[in-house]
């Protein structure tokens, strides 16, 4: 393997370890939307009560149709979208360690049979 090859699977490692807390923090924002837009909707729904609509289909109709429900929902998309970028990428890097790891071990093999 060349010195370059190595170097990438340094750059792949690196990568993994650097990405870390930024996949973390993503994955926590996803999250804490995710539960966040439960409470929002609950407090929405109980504002439309407190306005005269008794029924709960109305009251959820109302709270789905709030702009601040539907800008949580747009944080939502951006937190997944964020979280699951790095995510792929750190499984692209994982991915090409196994690759150099194969490659390795196939000319390790290669060299014993000479």
């Amino acid at each position: 393997m060349s010195d370059e090859a190595e170097i990438n699977v340094f750059k792949a490692l690196d990568f993994i370890r650097d990405s870390a807390p930024a996949y973390a923090q993503a994955k926590a924002n996803r999250v804490y939307l995710e539960n966040y837009r439960k409470s929002k909707k609950a407090l929405l729904m109980r504002a439309a009560e407190m306005r005269g609509h008794k029924t709960a289909a109305i009251q959820e109709r109302e709270a789905y149709a709030d702009d601040g429900y539907i800008e949580i929902l747009a944080a939502l998309q951006v937190a997944t979208e964020e979280e699951e970028r790095l995510r792929w990428m750190i499984t692209a890097a994982e991915a090409k360690i196994e690759c150099w790891r194969t490659i390795s071990a196939t000319k390790r093999a290669e060299a014993r049979t000479l």
